[in-house]
């Protein structure tokens, strides 16, 4: 019995001893011409990204609003879900580098007929046994499937990451939006008191003689057109946290907003980018194809596999009996040990094809791959010409908002006095008006710009001390 047991254990302990050759290429990261430096001049200290991102984003009502929509993201909660789903997949193809072993019973009572089997007698039969199969991977083609899960399974980690950095900016983003939009808002409500204080005054005159009937139709133009920007931006505010809403989790509702409104919201004065090769490593989406590259390249020595010689090894070992009190007597023992071997011959050249198809996939991976470092490049750059246009617009609005200040000061002054006609007065409000609208709006733009450049390095790198 033990010449027969060592024979069946055998077969366990193969796939400990077996290790064969691996058909099929090994994976490198392609060559990508990356510069030294980036096209818009940039600060090469370690990056924004090197920052958690509450750091990058000091507005504790943001902060939180970042943390709920973390806590409830459903595309979060999804992302985290293929993750398992993978790690699973992973598990199910390693499996196959191993052998299998099953157990099986069976007890029946049979009668055969007398017709086919004179003199048979009614009889009892049970039986017990253990099984054990193993296919033999003499060319990696296991070990290949289990790179390329594996593979996988690091993509969906890096697919999860780029959701996160996606959501924490989108927040930021629409936050900052909102608030360019509460300034848009108070600034038309201010300028429509201010204009019907003035067709209240231009109306008393009126009354009186001293002014035409056009000053007041005109002073009323520019009311109605006021109160209908008030009630535009107050439709785009409730729009807006609405959008917020869903993007945190939870239903439509009022976001509440902090002490720090647009214009007190913190900007670095330098804008560290780092090296352009950092976000080879940096970028989740980069790292998501290169491991596609990866999983599609360890693919390739599977389907060459597929045309090799296969070998199955199985054994069995069990007892056998009519009586159940001698199943496990050394006369009720049996066993087996087989080997089987495949090896395609002739099919139209199916195998070759597959093989080929496989090889045009792990292409398409690569071309992909080079496509995501270009694409990231270009993000970058874009960024930081962002950053640096929207500071010196922002400047040039700033000088814009305090000339139009002034000018529609003395243009009041100038009307009050019969120096002008209204006409003077209108152009100089409607210059303010808009002047204040176009600072607002560009230091929106040069927060989500710094947003974006946050983005495009590839978000902060999570740490303990994470919220």
């Amino acid at each position: 019995m033990n010449l027969k047991v060592r024979a069946l254990t055998a077969l366990c302990s193969t796939s400990l001893l077996l290790t064969g050759c691996m058909v099929g290429p090994d994976y490198q990261r392609p060559e990508t011409d990356v510069p030294a430096t980036y096209v818009e001049p940039a600060s090469t200290d370690p990056s924004i990204a090197n920052l958690p991102w509450w750091e990058v984003f000091k507005d504790p009502v943001l902060i939180e609003l970042i943390e709920e929509a973390l806590a409830n993201s459903q595309d979060l909660g999804i992302a985290v879900s293929r993750i398992e789903e993978a790690a699973a997949n992973l598990g199910i193809t390693r499996a196959n580098q191993f052998p299998f072993l099953s157990a099986q019973g069976s007890a029946g009572r049979v009668s055969p007929s007398e017709e086919t089997l004179p003199g048979s007698e009614t009889r009892n039969d049970y039986a017990l046994s253990g099984v054990a199969s193993f296919e033999l991977d003499f060319w990696g083609k296991l070990r290949r499937a289990t790179e390329g899960a594996r593979a996988d399974l690091l993509s969906t980690e890096a697919a999860a990451r780029n959701v996160t950095i996606t959501l924490i900016s989108a927040v930021a983003s629409t936050y900052f939006q909102l608030l360019d939009l509460d300034d848009r808002l108070a600034i038309s409500q201010r300028t429509l008191e201010s204009r019907n204080e003035s067709l209240g005054i231009i109306q008393a005159r009126f009354d009186k003689g001293t002014v035409p009937a056009l000053d007041v139709n005109q002073a009323e133009i520019e009311s109605a057109d006021a109160q209908a920007s008030v009630a535009a931006f107050d439709r785009e505010v409730r729009q807006t946290e609405n959008a917020l809403s869903i993007l945190v989790g939870s239903r439509p509702r009022l976001i509440n907003r902090g002490a720090l409104d647009l214009s007190k919201q913190s900007l670095p004065d330098a804008i560290p980018a780092g090296l352009p090769m950092d976000i080879l490593e940096r970028r989740p989406d980069i790292y998501a194809a290169e491991q596609q590259l990866a999983a599609e390249t360890a693919r390739i020595g599977v389907a060459r596999a597929e045309r090799l010689p296969s070998i199955t090894l199985t054994g069995d070992f069990g007892y056998a009996s009519r009586d159940l009190d001698n199943l496990l007597s050394s006369d009720s023992e049996s066993w087996g040990f087989f080997g089987d071997i495949f090896a395609p011959i002739f099919n139209s050249g199916q195998l070759k094809s597959a093989e080929e198809a496989q090889r045009q996939r792990a292409q398409q991976a690569r071309l992909n791959y080079e496509v995501s470092v270009l694409n990231a490049l270009r993000d970058v750059d874009d960024s930081l010409t962002a950053i640096r246009t929207y500071r010196a617009e922002h400047t040039a609005r700033l000088r814009q908002l305090t000339a139009a200040r002034s000018a529609a000061t003395l243009s009041r002054a100038r009307y009050d006095g019969g120096v002008v006609s209204y006409l003077e007065v209108l152009d100089s409000e409607r210059s303010l008006f808009d002047a204040e609208i176009l600072e607002s709006g560009t230091r929106q733009q040069e927060l989500n710009a710094i947003v974006s450049l946050y983005r495009s390095l590839g978000g902060g790198w999570p740490t303990t001390q994470e919220p």
